[in-house]
């Protein structure tokens, strides 16, 4: 039998269901344990890897040919569903971070390490009763990471990060100051890609969202004066550009709403850092001065204050 092979048997043996038996998801358990195809199961290891890592080691050691834009496939198929059984366990920065990495659990390494010896019935056995306080344990890990946010008067949560951060400053500090009174129809997050989507109002005011569409990472809607904010939060990219205008133009074409374009940046370094990219008749929010806004209108508001 191949280790490919084994790697599935592992998977079924330990609940996982179909979808969680593919050769990705093998691949991704043979890489994350460190298995080449003459080391024995005895030898695994839990290393710290990035998805980029699990993909490498996949066309290095079992000949596989995945690209580097298949790491949403891997994160999607495998990484997503092996976390959720408590399998696998981050390392709690963003999920959006070039420094993300996954491992095998330490109770998970235990099992795998007993494959295809005596140990392993006594050892499956006890995975599988202490499997869901397992998943209560690193469900409590993750949840520790998680940025509290009270969106639409609803308590919700976001993956913690720099740039979550961001957005909850957003919702909490700039919308009561300068969009009073609206509503937040869509604001993603770096896990949870959606975390809000009113596709109903977003439609009703002209906007409609297709699989291709890069939504803006935050829309506010003030319904008394029938303005939408599009809002995007930088701490490392993303900028209100030329570009990027243009793109939420065509986004917005059907709608006759007023549109306002917001960059909202964490400090004045990293708002210097972006400031020849920005495009004029836009705004500019700094979260470390909340009660003010830099305005890119030209003569707009030229004149005596």
């Amino acid at each position: 039998m191949s280790k490919i092979e084994e790697a599935r048997k592992i998977l079924i043996e330990i609940g996982m269901p179909v979808q969680q038996q593919s050769d990705i998801c093998c691949l991704t358990l043979l890489a994350l344990t460190n298995i080449k195809k003459r080391t024995s199961w005895s030898e695994a290891e839990n290393p710290w890897l990035r998805i980029h890592d699990i993909i490498q080691f996949s066309n290095t050691h079992y000949k596989a040919s995945y690209a580097e834009n298949s790491r949403e496939t891997f994160r999607k198929q495998a990484l997503h569903a092996f976390r959720s059984a408590a399998v696998i366990e981050g390392n709690m920065v963003a999920t959006n971070s070039p420094n993300y990495r996954y491992r095998i659990t330490d109770e998970a390494l235990i099992l795998i390490k007993a494959y295809k010896t005596r140990k392993w019935s006594n050892r499956l056995s006890l995975f599988l009763q202490k499997h869901e306080s397992l998943k209560d344990k690193y469900s409590s890990k993750k949840e520790v990471s998680m940025i509290p946010v009270v969106i639409n008067d609803k308590s919700l949560s976001l993956s913690y990060g720099k740039h979550n951060e961001l957005q909850k400053r957003i919702i909490e500090s700039f919308a009561p100051r300068f969009a009073p009174g609206s509503e937040c129809l869509y604001i993603g997050d770096t896990t949870l890609k959606s975390l809000i989507k009113n596709e109903r109002v977003l439609s009703e005011i002209g906007i409609e969202i297709t699989l291709h569409d890069k939504m803006p990472d935050v829309v506010l809607y003030r319904r008394d004066k029938d303005w939408i904010y599009f809002v995007e939060a930088v701490t490392s990219v993303g900028p209100m550009s030329p570009k990027r205008i243009e793109e939420l133009r065509i986004l917005s074409r059907n709608s006759r709403s007023g549109i306002i374009f917001v960059t909202a940046f964490p400090d004045f370094k990293t708002y210097k850092k972006f400031s020849e990219e920005l495009a004029w008749d836009t705004e500019i929010w700094i979260a470390s001065m909340p009660d003010h806004m830099i305005h890119l209108n030209g003569d707009q508001f030229l004149g005596p204050r």
